[in-house]
């Protein structure tokens, strides 16, 4: 009986060691190297918490830093730039068109620019890019 466990046994590692050496040549030695990495890391926790999330916090907070506050900044100055044009300014638009305001319409959110002698050219306030020749 001592003798059958024992024939057994080398039939069971000789059939292992085959498996294995079937893999190895299969893969190229990388699935062997693999399984002595995974089988020597120790039990394996689930990782964590809030310390799984924190690279994609980190690119949020990038991304604010980067491009959203300050395009929210150029906003702001805009928005202050359209409420303090008074007539006389000189400015220019989004489309590349230089002019002097001539009048404002708060009401209807436009502004009426004076391009040439005797052109003047209705415009909504959004649409004017900067003042020209005054730096603030």
């Amino acid at each position: 009986m001592h003798n059958c466990n024992l024939k057994l046994k080398s039939y069971l590692l000789k059939r292992a060691l085959a498996k294995e050496y079937f893999k190895f040549s299969i893969s190229g030695g990388v699935m062997i190297e693999t399984a002595y990495a995974v089988g020597t890391q120790g039990g394996g926790g689930q990782g964590g918490g809030i310390a799984a999330f924190l690279p994609f916090i980190a690119m949020i907070v990038i991304l604010y830093l980067l491009l959203m506050r300050p395009q929210q900044k150029r906003q702001k100055e805009h928005k202050m730039m359209l409420t303090t044009l008074r007539k006389g300014d000189k400015v220019v638009t989004n489309s590349g068109m230089y002019g002097t305001i001539v009048g404002i319409n708060d009401k209807e959110n436009t502004v009426v620019l004076k391009v040439a002698e005797n052109v003047k050219i209705e415009f909504l306030k959004s649409s004017i890019a900067g003042r020209v020749g005054t730096e603030e």
